[in-house]
């Protein structure tokens, strides 16, 4: 079962985006929440609009794990860089897709004429994410609170039992699959197992990741999209910083498998980031566009949601992309450039596997024979989750921003960026330059 959209209707612009640096988490909360994030995001980028922030008819954005003073976090957002309290705001959550999912629902309100101007993306403080109480700890709160005399109080006290104590990790908990008791990094095992993809071809994957980043960065590829922020104590950050330049595989083959310590091939090393980001864009219907002389990026013009088993969630993207490719009959040629989140690269390694598989086409894609290979050097060109990070509701925002970028520069006409989400899902989004 997909969910699918070819964006029938009004045309759907992406007008122009901005996004933080990608700043990886170091063990304790880093230097900004996730509100703080997107606002340092969105505010430059609106800024150089010929439009005043007021003109947006709604803000919609991506965040999977808000601190508790975020609730709404796109309503905070719309507030605090000025676009009024007439104008609405929401947030969304769709696991790794977050980010995605704004930019389509923003897509299909322009689409349908509901909205001519919206401001989407998504944000995640990856290092912020809560430690919260467990149950036992919770119900003797509960009774404390009940307890009426300083004796009752005592007494209960002396209830408390190290048990009380033990947290549950909000970003751990956060990152297994609670249907089927798998960690994110346990369905990339099952992939590589899958696909026989082994240890070196994953290390040599990401070390690629690596170098790209570096050199995308020493080249100035990410100038357009990347805005400074600076901490409250006015630290400076430019760039991602997750980026090992000095990657190599001897370095990468030290590392330890993290999810399987015996037989396991997924390690820290080619796997995502822990990070903080965010990233945001201004969509815009053809009338927004003309009425405000507004430059243009690119047009999205479809848009694919696909479920599939949750022990091999990393497939999503193989699922996503290919009614894309069925339903605007396109083949791999035609696409100029792919962005497939990183979330492992075993997990990007075994969507091009399977595409490439005739068995798993006819069996799971309803293919008679592959689709076939996506070009390595067509493919997260500039790095990916593994070394920019994966700061989870904000990478569906910044793979499109980044790809639309990627075709103003290399002068070229169509991409797809993708996502493998958490729960076992797929999306993607195709995008265009006119």
């Amino acid at each position: 079962m997909a969910l699918s959209s070819n964006l029938q209707g009004n045309k759907v612009f992406i007008v122009d985006g901005a996004r933080t640096p990608f700043l990886k988490a170091k063990g304790k909360p880093g230097a900004f929440v996730a509100a703080d994030l997107a606002v340092s995001a969105a505010r430059p980028l609106v800024d150089r609009m010929p439009f005043d922030a007021t003109a947006f008819d709604e803000v919609i954005m991506g965040c999977v794990m808000p601190n508790a003073d975020e609730a709404n976090i796109a309503r905070i957002l719309a507030l605090r860089i000025g676009c009024g309290e007439r104008t609405p705001a929401w947030t969304v959550q769709r696991n790794c897709a977050s980010g995605m999912q704004a930019l389509d629902c923003a897509a299909q309100n322009i689409a349908t004429g509901r909205s001519d101007l919206i401001l989407a993306g998504g944000v995640e403080s990856m290092s912020h994410a809560p430690i919260l109480l467990n149950l036992l700890m919770v119900n003797w709160l509960a009774d404390f609170s009940r307890a009426k005399t300083a004796m009752d109080k005592i007494k209960m006290v002396a209830k408390l039992r190290g048990p009380h104590l033990k947290p549950i990790i909000g970003l751990l908990r956060g990152l297994t699959d609670p249907t089927n008791g798998l960690s994110m990094g346990q369905t990339a095992e099952n992939l590589a197992h899958r696909f026989h993809i082994d240890r070196v071809t994953m290390d040599t994957y990401s070390m690629h990741s690596h170098h790209r980043l570096a050199k995308a960065q020493d080249e100035g590829y990410l100038a357009d999209e990347i805005v400074d922020i600076f901490d409250s104590k006015g630290n400076l950050y430019k760039e991602d910083d997750g980026v090992r330049r000095d990657s190599d595989l001897p370095g990468l083959a030290k590392l330890k498998p993290v999810f399987d310590r015996h037989f396991g091939k997924v390690t820290a090393g080619n796997s995502a980031q822990v990070t903080d980001g965010a990233a945001v864009l201004i969509l815009a219907s053809e009338k927004a566009v003309r009425d405000h002389k507004l430059p243009v990026l690119a047009r999205i013009t479809d848009a694919q949601w696909s479920g599939l088993d949750p022990a091999e969630m990393g497939l999503g993207p193989a699922y996503a992309m290919t009614p894309i490719l069925d339903r605007n009959k396109l083949s791999i040629k035609d696409v100029d450039y792919w962005e497939i989140n990183e979330a492992f690269a075993t997990q990007v390694l075994a969507c091009r596997e399977a595409w490439m598989s005739e068995q798993y086409c006819r069996d799971f894609l309803g293919r008679d024979k592959p689709i076939g290979e996506i070009p390595m050097d067509r493919l997260n060109v500039d790095g990916g989750g593994v070394s920019v990070g994966h700061p989870v509701g904000a990478s569906g925002a910044r793979i499109t921003l980044h790809l639309a970028h990627i075709l103003k520069r290399t002068n070229s006409k169509r991409g797809i960026a993708s996502l493998c989400i958490g729960g076992g899902q797929g999306g993607a989004l195709l995008i265009e330059r006119e």
